[in-house]
């Protein structure tokens, strides 16, 4: 396409990953003519969601997944499969709406803004079963139902953002790849269009409606150095290096007011060796390198000490905030252990080509990590060990196995660091995205200083501030841009 200026757009969406595919196919559903601007070139759209795995959404029963789920068409598979969604079906609870509530509220420290919260939480099965019928499907996650995430996406993040991609285009939606939108304009009080650098020339493009879904500002060192700390400046990105937070700048620019906590961001346990970032692609996902067996080892830093509850509550509702409590310790650096139990227990399972040091000593073991208090370390494992209630250990379930008269304490999966060999696992923090963002309505409209809605802006995904403090539950930043992208399209198509 050699000149962009013709094109005649009702909503124009800034990005491509989840929360704007959901904005695109919702206003495309309304009868506006949508058209999409993307960053990257077309391989690697789809942002970080592309990485992922799973929403966090609420349901009634097992019932209210089954229609989720993709079947195998061949015979044999088939049969083997749904023996295993009959066992499935026996242990799957419910997670209720109050649950979802009750687990933001729990893991922001009750701060998530609770009109945001109830909208996300109470559109999140209709969204996800809007989007089955547009024709999204999961698949079971067999080996740990745990943590709201019964069900992943098939295919993973890259299969979902295909498939929204397909779905967009069969609505009509076009898509102009390596189009990075450098500023908004404004006329008559309004926000109708935005400027592109596309071909090396910065073209205007104009709509009733623009809405942002371009990302957070994780791939930024200069704006992670200046909201978060100078500690963040050089962190690796569990992520894509592509969300540099222009899109936050420009609405800030024309108006927009930042919203809730910009210092505190999604950060949690990776491999020491992973890359500075991710990129998507088939079969790729951000959580390769993610080590997040954290809640059944014992955690300690380059001192030999524990600085954290590892087993406070399921992993999903931990990791957010686990990587910047590693992020804080000496050289930044701390050491999953385990010994042989843990391995034949199955909790490492998913380590694939982790670095990981390995010995049949608890002293060599510290010498070969380096750890700076070899006898402070003994003592603090030995510690541990002697420490342990009798429960029975049983990682499917928080099963009570804790210790309680030391600090930390550990709440769940204690078992004892005594049988060779013993494995170390260096761990370092990657970012996702902040959690400060714009504040918008609840329909993703982006507000003023006064409260007043910006006519013709909107801000969803990462952008949409005032859900997530300090902590997030795992997939809720995903089941967010789907809910409110597709009120934010509905909206922007009525307006």
């Amino acid at each position: 396409m050699n000149s962009i200026e013709n094109h005649n757009s009702d909503v124009i969406i800034v990005g491509a990953g989840n929360a704007a595919f959901s904005a695109a196919v919702s206003a495309a559903e309304h009868g506006s003519k949508v058209l999409m601007l993307e960053k990257t070139e077309e391989k690697y759209m789809g942002g970080n969601s592309a990485l992922t795995i799973h929403m966090r959404f609420a349901y009634n029963s097992f019932d209210d997944l089954l229609p989720l789920i993709k079947f195998p068409e061949k015979p044999n598979d088939l049969s083997s499969f749904e023996k295993k969604i009959s066992l499935l079906k026996d242990i799957v609870t419910s997670y209720s709406e109050l649950d979802y509530l009750n687990d933001i509220n729990k893991v922001t420290e009750n701060k998530s803004d609770k009109n945001l919260s109830k909208e996300l939480v109470s559109n999140s099965l209709s969204t996800i079963n809007w989007m089955n019928k547009l024709g999204h499907f999961w698949t079971p996650t067999f080996e740990n139902p745990t943590s709201a995430n019964v069900v992943s996406f098939d295919g993973k993040g890259y299969g979902l953002i295909n498939r929204w991609k397909k779905i967009a285009i069969q609505k009509g939606v076009k898509i102009i790849y390596e189009c990075p939108v450098i500023d908004l304009i404004e006329q008559n009080n309004q926000i109708s269009g935005v400027v592109v650098n596309y071909k090396n020339q910065n073209i205007k493009l104009f709509a009733k409606s623009i809405i942002l879904a371009c990302g957070s500002f994780e791939s930024n060192s200069e704006m992670r150095a200046k909201y978060l700390g100078e500690n963040w400046r050089n962190i690796k990105l569990r992520g894509v290096p592509h969300n540099t937070g222009e899109g936050l700048e420009m609405a800030i620019n024309h108006g927009a007011v930042p919203y809730d906590d910009w210092s505190t961001c999604h950060a949690s346990p990776q491999d020491y060796n992973r890359p500075n970032f991710d990129l998507p692609g088939e079969n790729k996902s951000g959580d390769y390198w993610s080590r997040y067996a954290y809640p059944f080892s014992i955690l300690v830093n380059q001192e030999g000490s524990r600085f954290v509850d590892e087993g406070e509550t399921w992993r999903g509702l931990t990791y957010a905030k686990t990587g910047k409590a590693i992020l804080e310790q000496k050289n930044q650096v701390a050491y999953q252990l385990f010994d042989s139990k843990h391995r034949r227990a199955g909790v490492l399972d998913n380590y694939k080509n982790p670095t990981v040091i390995i010995s049949n000593n608890l002293n060599d073991l510290a010498n070969k990590i380096k750890i700076e208090n070899i006898n402070k370390f003994l003592f603090n494992i030995d510690n541990f060990n002697k420490n342990i209630s009798s429960n029975f250990y049983n990682p499917n379930i928080l099963d009570g196995k804790s210790i309680s008269n030391i600090t930390p304490s550990k709440s769940n999966w204690a078992l004892e660091l005594n049988e060779p060999p013993f494995e170390a696992f260096p761990v370092i923090a990657g970012m996702t995205f902040c959690y400060g963002g714009l504040k918008t309505s609840k329909d993703g409209e982006v507000l003023d200083k006064n409260g007043d809605i910006i006519n013709g802006l909107y801000a969803v995904g990462e952008m949409l501030g005032g859900l997530w403090y300090k902590n997030y539950p795992s997939g809720g930043g995903m089941m967010a841009g789907a809910v409110f992208g597709k009120k934010a399209g509905e909206k922007a198509s009525i307006k």
